[in-house]
């Protein structure tokens, strides 16, 4: 009975329970409707908000996260299909029976049971609508989306766009500098790098930022500008306030992950992978991104930026900077590299595109050409003149070239505050007024190259370099100065032929002995700003000099150089009381210099009359007390140089080229003088009395070569007219010395003044002019002395210092005769015909240093190396010891040796058999092969020994027949 009952309840309760339900849709028919209209003003008010956060990210530019783009969208239509049901529902009402007395209990049913229906799905929309982070930063498109305004594809920005591109492709290359002067081009060529990046897809994202800000504060502070500028292009924001929190989110996004990290990055994931801006996250550290920081002036901490650096980074950076130093060592770029200006054809080029095809007629065309010449191939100022001239008459044309030829382009619109003020930063922003200095005196000086030479005799003069006394200081003052304005792109290398010819290289190394030269718009530049400057300078050219020469500007000037081309005559006197520098070009030889034109520059410091055509000096160079450099050089009619001795503060006299006969015995006064060049005197020097050059006690560079040689034999007394070379013992401070000695004999048997010298060019007998251009700093030439010469203390000293050695036609017997030669680099022998070994194996291993090696014409020579004793043979090749022979020679040349047998050691793996051939392992030479009929030049590249083998003669096909079969055949 209890189971009937359990039974029939249970049925009633599934059969009940579902009735009272559908009968609740009817009873709380107004209940559901009010809770579906309120729960969806919730939702309308809910998303009212968000649309209003929406629209304020929009403006922001802010990238709006797709789950909150769905939650508006899915509830817009919600709330459509809300307000149509209440409208249906409205109507409904009215449609029932009586006026609404007698409801449908249909559709009361239906309308409530869809109320209900749709007030839980609001609810569960407004589940959803929470949205702590609505959007994020949308990264800004690359730098290299789109081609930079003005890229011309000219041949030589090509060439170093694909250099540096090579650069970007390469994995072990991860910061690339370009350099070049202002206005050149670097800023458009590094956005191409960007574009051209882009376009390869060699990156991510190319991040472009102008930092040129950086020249504008003596203390770099703009680490918080460079992080911004990255977040803002990558899109992301900063969670921590101070630069170092955000180095380290920098880094964290911009290091690649190892694999422990990208695992648990992948269990994030995995967990919350609706979470977008987690999302976002991870994908900036999978980036490959390029950072280009353009127009630097001072070194930036990189490491402090957050951008890090090591074997695995994705992130590579390009530096753009005026100043070469900066970026090679300031910022330790591996690849670096210079942005030339445009050559003759693409200035051409880009200025017709700026100006219009109006420059091709024939009237303005030649005009245009010569504007374009004026600047020199600089983009900035082609561009900025091509624009200030387009569409004017002919007549604004040629003024404006009389401007730019005269460096005063007052009239031409941009010039002034485009392409002066640009260059102007570079000169500002030097390190220190010695170096400003230097700039300002190159622009003064001329328009074509400047010789380091002059710029050292100037310099001296001018004491530039804060009262350095040692010529030698001076020279490697100059020499870092010179670099700097380099390194700054504000001067330049002279690589071409100059009429100034090199530096000396008693002064300078093969490094620093090359002129220098400004390029034209630089140029104009420095006179532009020395005009401005309180020690003024002043170039003139041609100009009417007795009414300039009464005006303030000239007599406030500080600096004068003048090219007199045209004028003939000079003002009696030009007044210049605050003049230190003058400078005289002269291209007439019938100018006239008043004997009173000096008078009125008593603190004239630098004078520089080269070239002139006067037989006497004026006599007014006497009252310039305060002359420290005189240049005289080219004075070919000038004879009487007495009035030289009064100026008691001279310390550079250089009469280079000059006529005169005899230097006269005023010139002992000049104590003070420390560099005296009488080169290239041709013959014309008979005369220097005694004792005047032991006199010049201070005396540090002494420069003679094709010039005087009537020295006088030591110990020879009555009558004599001459130095003697002994004088040069009593200079103690003399270092440097080009001298010729025609005769062994004058040299003297104290030679002690060869133990101080550092710099030596050094003739002993008889030479051709075209033999004294030394190749090195330290040369030592010989010809038709006697071999026991090289066995003389003060020789043998010289010999240890000797870079270039010479030996022509040596009186000796058998030898050897070389010794302690541990600086040697070239050695050259010839014509030493009783010559039989050139020198021992023990002295061979002290040449460390020889590159090149020429032997020739030397008809006994037998062996060019030797061992002193047969004991030492026996050594050797018992113990196989590796003899480190010649380790830096790069050329050989055997020419014209009839009887040579045996040469002897060749490199650090040769050794020397007694059958006279050579052994390297299974390598044998047959030295018998190096005969009279042979020209033999070998060629070594450095570390790896012999590469090239080059044989000239009556057969040179079974010579080098020969030569294979001695098994040479690998070599070329």
């Amino acid at each position: 009975m209890d189971f009937v009952i359990w039974v029939a309840e249970k049925v009633g309760e599934y059969l009940v329970a579902p009735v009272g339900r559908q009968l609740g849709y009817l009873v709380h028919y107004n209940s559901n409707i009010a809770e579906l209209q309120g729960e969806a003003k919730k939702l309308g008010s809910i998303r009212q908000n968000l649309k209003l956060r929406v629209e304020e990210a929009d403006r922001k530019g802010d990238e709006i996260l797709p789950d909150v783009r769905n939650w508006l969208t899915s509830t817009d239509n919600i709330s459509r299909e809300v307000d149509k049901f209440i409208e249906d529902e409205k109507k409904a009402k009215k449609s029932c029976f009586f006026k609404g007395l007698c409801p449908n209990l249909i559709s009361r049913y239906q309308l409530s049971r869809q109320a209900k229906k749709k007030a839980l799905d609001v609810k569960k929309s407004l589940e959803g609508g929470d949205f702590p982070t609505i959007s994020y930063r949308r990264p800004l498109p690359g730098a290299g989306s789109e081609t930079p305004q003005g890229y011309e594809a000219f041949e030589s920005r090509n060439q170093a766009l694909e250099k540096i591109m090579e650069w970007l492709r390469c994995d072990d290359v991860k910061m690339i500098g370009v350099c070049g002067m202002g206005g050149v081009g670097k800023t458009t060529l590094v956005k191409q790098v960007a574009n051209q990046a882009n376009q390869e897809k060699l990156f991510s994202t190319e991040i472009y930022i102008d930092v040129s800000w950086t020249r504008d504060s003596e203390k770099y502070d703009g680490t918080a500008k460079i992080q911004q500028k990255i977040a803002e292009m990558l899109g992301f924001q900063f969670q921590g306030k101070d630069e170092a929190t955000r180095a380290v989110e920098l880094k964290q996004r911009l290091r690649p992950k190892d694999k422990e990290v990208e695992q648990k990055d992948k269990d994030v994931e995995e967990a919350e992978s609706k979470d977008k801006e987690v999302e976002k996250e991870k994908e900036l550290k999978k980036m490959k991104i390029l950072i280009i920081l353009d127009d630097i002036w001072k070194e930036i901490n990189l490491e402090e930026v957050g951008i890090p650096f090591n074997n695995q980074t994705k992130c590579k950076v390009v530096l753009a900077s005026r100043n070469e130093d900066l970026l090679r060592k300031g910022m330790d770029t591996q690849k670096c590299f210079r942005i030339q200006h445009l050559q003759e054809k693409e200035a051409w080029r880009l200025f017709k595109k700026t100006a219009g095809d109006s420059v091709e007629g024939d009237e303005l065309q030649p005009i245009a050409f010569k504007v374009v010449q004026e600047c020199g191939g600089l983009p900035i100022a082609i561009i900025t003149i091509a624009k200030a001239l387009k569409d004017e008459s002919v007549a604004v044309w040629k003024n404006a070239l009389h401007e730019l030829e005269t460096s005063t382009p007052t009239s031409i619109w941009g010039v002034e505050e485009k392409v002066y003020a640009c260059l102007e930063w570079s000169y500002k922003h030097l390190k220190n007024d010695e170096v400003k200095s230097l700039f300002l005196l190159c622009g003064s000086l001329s328009y074509g190259d400047i010789s380091m030479d002059h710029l050292l005799r100037y310099a001296m003069g001018l004491d530039s370099f804060n009262h350095i006394k040692s010529l030698e200081l001076a020279r490697n003052k100059l020499v870092t100065l010179v670099r700097t304005l380099k390194s700054s792109s504000l001067l330049l290398s002279h690589d071409g032929y100059s009429l100034e010819g090199e530096a000396s290289r008693l002064l300078f190394t093969d490094d620093d002995n090359k002129n220098v030269m400004m390029h034209d718009i630089v140029r104009d530049v420095a006179r532009n700003i020395a005009s401005k400057d309180p020690q003024r300078f002043a170039v003139r050219e041609d100009v009417l000099l007795e009414d300039w020469s009464e005006t303030d500007e000239c007599k406030r000037c500080t600096f004068m150089s003048l090219n007199c081309a045209v004028v003939h005559e000079l003002p009696q006197k030009l007044v210049c009381p605050k003049l230190q520098f003058f400078l005289l070009h002269n291209n007439n030889p019938s100018l006239n210099i008043p004997n009173t034109i000096f008078e009125g520059m008593n603190q004239i410091k630098v004078l520089d009359l080269s070239g002139m055509a006067f037989t006497t000096l004026p006599l007014s160079l006497q009252s310039l007390t305060n002359l420290r450099t005189l240049c005289l050089d080219r004075t070919y009619k000038l004879r009487d140089i007495v009035v030289i001795g009064e100026l008691k503060q001279l310390q550079v006299l250089s009469m280079a080229g000059s006529n005169i006969q005899q230097l006269p015995i005023e010139i002992v006064h000049l104590t003070n003088l420390r560099l005296l060049n009488l080169n290239d005197c041709n013959k014309a020097l008979q005369e220097i009395p005694p004792n005047i050059l032991s006199g010049l006690s201070r005396l540090e560079c002494l420069r003679m070569i094709s010039s005087f040689t009537q020295w006088v034999a030591e110990g020879v007394s009555g009558g004599e007219s001459n130095a003697s070379l002994s004088e040069l013992n009593h200079l103690r401070y003399l270092t440097m010395i080009e001298v010729e000695i025609p005769d062994e004999a004058l040299v003297p048997k104290e030679d002690k003044f060869f133990e101080n010298l550092t710099n030596f060019a050094i003739f002993i007998g008889e030479f051709h002019w075209l033999e004294k251009k030394n190749e090195r700093s330290k040369t030592l030439r010989l010809n038709r002395v006697d071999g026991s010469l090289l066995l003389r203390d003060g020789i043998g000293k010289l010999l240890k210092k000797t870079e270039e050695l010479q030996l022509r036609e040596l009186e000796v017997c058998h030898g050897p005769i070389l010794r302690s030669l541990d600086s040697l680099k070239i050695l050259k022998v010839r014509e030493c015909h009783e010559l039989k070994i050139l020198f021992l194996v023990s002295m061979a291993r002290g040449l460390p240093q020889l590159e090149e090696m020429i032997i020739e014409y030397c008809n006994d020579m037998q062996q060019i190396m030797a061992y002193e004793r047969e004991i030492e043979i026996m050594e050797d090749d018992h113990v196989g010891i590796n003899l480190q022979l010649f380790p830096k020679l790069l050329s050989l040349k055997l020419h014209c040796l009839p009887e040579l047998m045996d040469f002897g050691y060749f490199s650090s793996e040769l050794e020397t058999t007694s059958r006279g051939m050579y052994s390297q392992g299974n390598l044998r030479i047959d030295m018998q092969l190096f005969s009279n009929q042979v020209l033999m030049m070998l060629f070594f590249s450095t570390g790896t020994g012999l590469e090239r083998v080059g044989v000239i003669g009556p057969d040179p096909d079974r010579l080098w027949a020969g030569m294979q079969a001695s098994g040479l055949s690998g070599l070329r």
